[in-house]
């Protein structure tokens, strides 16, 4: 076991409406929608069409520069739209339900007794291979490739994040099935970080074939970008796999059960949220069922497939995103504030120490999604340094990314950065820029010039 990794730059979000640790009911999703726009840098092919019956685990398309790559139906029954954008864009495949599931079968195996190879066919005809991604340029990683490391962050920190040690409590078989399968994918280690000083479940302090690495500090701490700078740096030329441990127990019961079983569990938060709980369904799944007489009433909402700070934001009847774990609901904050900045601000958070409720660190808050001023001159505060854990100078790399320099991208850090580490810089931006656009901008030019 490593030493602890202590991280002390980053601000903790405290936000009301974290799910209680307990696990709600819900009428099942009728309908599932897999989006192909959920995956960065996959030229899709369709591989069925309306009307088509498919069980769970059967393809629904693949990747055109590469047909290993499938992607698979969370469920059983009929695929029932499929609906296109500008250019006949592929946008979603939407699949009505049967009651009772029926599973493509693919074979239980031990994957400790496979060869690297035979673990990497099992994953990609199981559906399974998209769960794994790679970093830089957080994409699905490729198979052909062999990572230096891979990892698995056992814990998040960004507000009212899922309880992962709730989460993953009595799945000790398949958990161990999925690290036993990653652990063939790499001759390097397995890193599974926990927070430090945390009840950790026994399903990932008794995991056999890791590294456990305690990690302490505010948010960002959780980010496995923010893990793989601290304890194994990225350079060029290098990669490293990340899985999250939600997809470690997809992974594991397809070798384990030989089905794609894709149970995933929701955390619904937020402010809005009536009564905050843990739900079990599967990958894009419909929301309707998880907020039915489950929000507040009378004022504008935002619903966020995933957290507050890179979720995706979606109709009150949308679907979840494939790679979010939970579903984030908070006001629009389209409604006039009486007396605006006149008033001392005792329940406005405050970084900046602008307003006097910095001096209870404990306050939770009710946010919205109010900018509260516009965009303005990008320009050097210092803000983005105190809360970005990472030896780079932010500012100067989002300018190299906006004259688009690669080389420059390169020097300052970029094949080490992801959206979701630079998500609370753009929260605490006083230029009102939008940080993730643009670095997603930079990672997609950089991916492009190293194809």
């Amino acid at each position: 076991m490593s030493g602890t990794i202590k991280i002390k730059k980053g601000f903790d979000i405290k936000l009301n409406g974290a799910a209680e640790r307990v696990y709600g009911s819900a009428m099942p999703s009728e309908t599932f929608v897999i989006k192909p726009t959920d995956f960065i840098g996959v030229s899709p092919r369709l591989m069925v069409e309306a009307g088509s019956e498919v069980k769970a685990g059967t393809p629904l398309f693949h990747d055109k520069k590469n047909e290993d790559l499938v992607f698979v139906s969370p469920v059983s029954g009929e695929v029932v739209e499929i609906k296109r954008g500008a250019k006949r864009k592929l946008l979603e495949i939407v699949i009505l339900a049967d009651k009772e599931l029926r599973y493509e079968e693919f074979g239980n195996a031990n994957a400790q007794s496979l060869g690297r190879e035979e673990v990497i066919s099992k994953m990609l005809k199981g559906g399974v291979w998209p769960l794994v991604k790679q970093r830089p340029f957080n994409v699905i990683a490729n198979p052909t490739d062999e990572p230096k490391s891979i990892f698995i962050s056992a814990f998040d920190s960004a507000p009212l994040a899922p309880d992962y040690d709730f989460i993953l409590h009595g799945h000790e078989a398949d958990f161990q099935a999925g690290i036993d399968a990653l652990a063939k994918l790499t001759s390097g280690k397995v890193h599974l970080n926990v927070k430090e000083n945390s009840p950790t479940t026994k399903v990932v302090l008794n995991a056999k074939g890791v590294e456990i690495n305690k990690i302490s500090g505010p948010h960002p701490a959780g980010n496995v970008g923010i893990q793989i700078h601290h304890i194994d740096p990225l350079n060029k030329g290098e990669n490293v796999w990340v899985v999250n441990p939600q997809d470690v127990l997809i992974i594991g019961r397809l070798f384990n059960s030989g089905k794609y079983d894709a149970t995933r569990v929701i955390a619904v938060a937020g402010s809005e949220v009536k009564h905050p709980k843990y739900y079990k369904t599967l990958i894009g799944c419909n929301i309707k069922p998880l907020i039915d007489g489950n929000v507040e009433s009378g004022k504008s909402l935002r619903f966020i497939s995933g957290n507050v700070l890179k979720g995706t934001a979606i109709q009150s009847d949308g679907y979840m995103s494939y790679y979010d774990n939970m579903l984030t609901v908070i006001a629009e904050g389209d409604e006039p504030e009486f007396l605006g900045w006149v008033l001392p601000g005792m329940g406005k958070l405050s970084l900046s120490k602008t307003f006097p409720s910095w001096l209870f660190p404990s306050r939770t808050y009710d946010l919205n999604t109010n900018l509260h001023g516009e965009e303005r001159a990008f320009v050097v505060t210092g803000e983005y340094e105190k809360v970005l854990p990472m030896d780079i100078y932010p500012v100067l790399l989002l300018k190299a990314i906006m004259a688009e320099d690669v080389e420059a991208m390169e020097n300052l850090g970029i094949y080490e950065v992801d959206e979701e580490d630079f998500a609370l810089c753009e929260f605490v931006c006083t230029s009102k820029i939008d940080v993730q656009q643009i670095l997603r901008k930079g990672l997609d030019i950089t991916r492009e010039e190293c194809a």
